[in-house]
C-alpha cells in the first residue's frame, strides 16, 4: 500500500466554506509497521496545572507504586508503570525573587527566572496596606523554549497549544507560560472557539462551524466522501484507528452542545460568546473535559507537539460543588485552614483526588491514541505541575511533580524518587533533554545545573 502523507487531512465543503479534519496517527504514515519510535510518531510534551498545593502529607505513592488504595491517586493505578513521582523539588528560584508565594510559584514554575520589578500587581493583600508592587515573569518558559526549537524541525498548525480551565483574569497569578521576559502567553478558555479553531479551517465566517452543529449536522458530514476514499485505502488496525478517531469528535461535538451559550434560536453567531456558560462553576467539570478531549485529539492529529492544560490558576477558588464530599467553600480559602482542621483537610483530600481523576482521564485518552507499537502517552511526557508544595504555608519546597509517559522510552518510568531538596530549574533540563532538544541550564543557571539524576534510562 502507498504510504499516506503525515500532514494528510479529510476536506468537505459546506455552507460555502472549506471544512478540514486532521487525522491521527495511522501505520499507513508510518516508514515500516512498528516504526513509530524509531522515525515516525514525533515527541510531545503536555504541562498540566493544578493550584494551591496539595495534601502534602498524603501525596507520595507507596515503594511499589501500587496505587490502587492510595487516599489521592488511586485513578491514576492503571497507569503505574508509566508514572513518576517526584519527591522533595524545591522551587529554590522563587525564595531570591520578589512577589508573594502564589505569584513567584505561578511566575518561576516553567522558567526558573525571578520575577521582574514593576507597578503592575500588588504584591499580597493590598487592602491590608501593602505598597509593593511586581512586574511580569522574567524568562521564557520551557514549554515556549520547546515550541520554537521544535518548529525548527517541523512547522506544525500551533506552534503550542495552551488551554485553560476558567483561569478568567489576566495577571502575575494566572501565567504560567512566557514567551520570554514580561511577555506572557495566554491560555484559551473556551471551549467551542477552541473547537472551530482546532478542527476546522473555514474560508468564509469562522463560526459557521457553530452554525453547523445548530443545525443538528457534524462536520463529519462535510468529509464523508474523503473518509470513505481513505478508508478503503487501510488495512483493518488502521481503519480502527479511523473509526474511533471520527467517533470521538462526534462525542465531542455532542459535549459541546451542552455548553455552548447559543440556542436554537440564535440566528447570527456573535463574534464573542456573551458570558458562556464555560465560566460558570458548575460547568467547571464539562469545561474541562471538552478541552483535555480537544487536547488529545490535537497531540493525535499532530496539531502541535507542545501544549498546556491550565486548571483555573494560582489562588484558585472555585467551590467543588459537584463533589458531594466537599464544603461549598472556595479551594483558596479551603486551602488555608490549619492541618488540624479535620473539616478542610477532608475536603482537601478530595479536592485533589478529583483533580488526580481528571489527569488519569487525560492519560487514558492519550494511552488510548495507538501509534505503531507505542501509544501516544508513551511517545509523551506529561507534567503534573503546582504553583505552591502546601496552600497554608504558601512553601515551594516539595512541589507536588508528577511525570506520565516515556517519552518514546527517554523516562525510567514505574518510579518514585525522592531528590531532597534539588532546585526545580534541574527538573526543567530534564526535560527538554528527554524532548531531545538538551541544554546544560535554563533560566537562572544556579538553579539548573544539569539535569535531574534517575529519571533518564
Amino acid at each position: 500500500m502507498k504510504r499516506i502523507n503525515r500532514r494528510a487531512v479529510l476536506k468537505g465543503t459546506i455552507f460555502g466554506g472549506t471544512v478540514v479534519i486532521g487525522l491521527p496517527m495511522l501505520e499507513a504514515m508510518l516508514p515500516a509497521k512498528g516504526a513509530a519510535q524509531a522515525n515516525g510518531a514525533p515527541k510531545r510534551i503536555v504541562f498540566w496545572f493544578t493550584a494551591n498545593g496539595t495534601r502534602q502529607d498524603l501525596w507520595s505513592p507507596p515503594s511499589n507504586m501500587d496505587l490502587g488504595n492510595h487516599p489521592l491517586h488511586a485513578a491514576m493505578a492503571p497507569f503505574s508503570s508509566k508514572l513518576i513521582f517526584l519527591d522533595g523539588v524545591d522551587q529554590s528560584v522563587a525564595y531570591d525573587s520578589i512577589g508573594d508565594g502564589h505569584q513567584t510559584g505561578m511566575a518561576c514554575l516553567l522558567t526558573n527566572a525571578e520575577i521582574l520589578p514593576g507597578d503592575l500587581f500588588c504584591e499580597g493583600n493590598c487592602d491590608a496596606g501593602n505598597e509593593k508592587y511586581v512586574g511580569w515573569g522574567g524568562g521564557q518558559s520551557v514549554d515556549q523554549y520547546l515550541a520554537g526549537e521544535i518548529q525548527k524541525d517541523v512547522l506544525t498548525k500551533f506552534k503550542s497549544l495552551e488551554l485553560g480551565v476558567q483561569v478568567k483574569s489576566s495577571s502575575v497569578w494566572s501565567r504560567m507560560s512566557y514567551a520570554g521576559p514580561d511577555t506572557p502567553v495566554p491560555p484559551r478558555e473556551d471551549p467551542n472557539q477552541n473547537f472551530v479553531d482546532l478542527f476546522s479551517d473555514l474560508d468564509t465566517d469562522p463560526f459557521a462551524l457553530r452554525a453547523i452543529q445548530r443545525r443538528r449536522r457534524s462536520i463529519l458530514d462535510a468529509v464523508m466522501e474523503d473518509y470513505d476514499q481513505l478508508e478503503r485505502r487501510l488495512g483493518f488496525d488502521d481503519k480502527q484507528r479511523l473509526e474511533k478517531h471520527a467517533q470521538s469528535i462526534r462525542d465531542l461535538e455532542r459535549r459541546l452542545e451542552v455548553t455552548t451559550t447559543f440556542g436554537e434560536a440564535c440566528t447570527t453567531p456573535e463574534l464573542e460568546l456573551p458570558g458562556g456558560s464555560f465560566e460558570q462553576n458548575d460547568v467547571y467539570p464539562l469545561t474541562g473535559r471538552a478541552q483535555m478531549d480537544m487536547l488529545a485529539m490535537a497531540l493525535a492529529c499532530d496539531l502541535t507537539r507542545v501544549a498546556s492544560l491550565q486548571w483555573s490558576r494560582s489562588v484558585s477558588n472555585v467551590r467543588f460543588s459537584w463533589v458531594p464530599q466537599v464544603l461549598n467553600e472556595g479551594h483558596h480559602g479551603l486551602s488555608h485552614y490549619d492541618d488540624s482542621d479535620p473539616g478542610a483537610q477532608s475536603d482537601l483530600l478530595e479536592i485533589n483526588k478529583w483533580y488526580s481523576e481528571q489527569f488519569a482521564y487525560l492519560l487514558g485518552l492519550m494511552d488510548g491514541v495507538q501509534e505503531g507499537d507505542n501509544t501516544l502517552l508513551d511517545n509523551s511526557v506529561v507534567v503534573w505541575v503546582n504553583e505552591l508544595g502546601k496552600g497554608n504555608t504558601h512553601t515551594r519546597r516539595d512541589i507536588p511533580f508528577v511525570l506520565a509517559g516515556g517519552c518514546q522510552g527517554y523516562l525510567r518510568t514505574g518510579q518514585h524518587i525522592d531528590f531532597g531538596g534539588e532546585p526545580h530549574g534541574k527538573l526543567l533540563v530534564s526535560l527538554t533533554h528527554a524532548m531531545g532538544k538538551p541544554v546544560d541550564t535554563f533560566g537562572v543557571s544556579q538553579y539548573s545545573q544539569g539535569p535531574l539524576s534517575g529519571l533518564a534510562r
